[in-house]
């Protein structure tokens, strides 16, 4: 005989949605990049002050505007962080849609991009190097070794080996998914990097925040 009692069918709905594995509902893990969807062509998305169409409108996004980084939700997910020119602002997730080619495993977004203040220096992958530029000195290779990641689907968090011909020439930079901040503007990033040079038998440390926009 069929249980009719009231309620019966939503217990079994919500015993299914437990017993379904925690990928099923995992699309993505911040910081990543968006497309702008589901705005008219004659249209702009608004990006906001703060996390809600209450706050006041500090910029535009066009209806066809790509690569968008979303650094952090607000506590309701319906909101977006992202960066517009030197400060940070909020925008309807509603209206973006994620881009499934920016976290593969094994490897680094071509458009990723770290960097730090004292001392200046700025980081980025190019054609299998890590490229390390820093202020006043001439700009260090070192091929990529290895780029491993924590193996949960779309993860950013990574750490990234590479070493140069020159002996005893290698850096090593891990990435955390934490909020970090560049200490000169008001923007918002989502990564932040530990980056060890090592050379001539000599180790430094180097921290600072990582972005995806191009």
């Amino acid at each position: 005989m069929k249980d009719r009692r009231p309620g019966a069918a939503a217990l079994v709905v919500v015993l299914a949605l437990i017993a379904a594995p925690a990928w099923a509902t995992r699309e993505y893990i911040l910081p990543t990049l968006f497309d702008v969807d589901g705005v008219a062509a004659d249209d702009v998305l608004n990006v906001r002050a703060g996390p809600g169409t209450g706050h006041p409108v500090i910029g535009t996004l066009a209806p066809d505007a790509e690569r968008i980084e979303v650094v952090a939700h607000d506590p309701t997910g319906r909101w977006g962080q992202i960066n517009i020119e030197e400060r940070a602002g909020w925008v309807a997730m509603r209206y973006l849609a994620y881009r499934t080619d920016v976290w593969e495993p094994g490897e680094l977004p071509a458009s990723l991009q770290c960097f730090g203040t004292e001392p200046f220096w700025s980081l980025r992958p190019d054609e299998g190097d890590l490229v390390l530029e820093a202020m006043g000195e001439e700009a260090e290779r070192a091929s990529i070794a290895a780029v491993l990641d924590t193996g949960i689907f779309r993860d950013p968090r990574r750490a990234v080996v590479a070493e140069a011909e020159a002996e005893g020439f290698r850096l090593t930079a891990t990435m955390e998914t934490t909020a970090c901040s560049d200490q000169m503007s008001d923007r918002a990033y989502g990564l932040s990097v530990m980056v060890v040079r090592e050379a001539d038998g000599e180790a430094g440390l180097l921290t600072g925040c990582c972005r995806l926009e191009p």
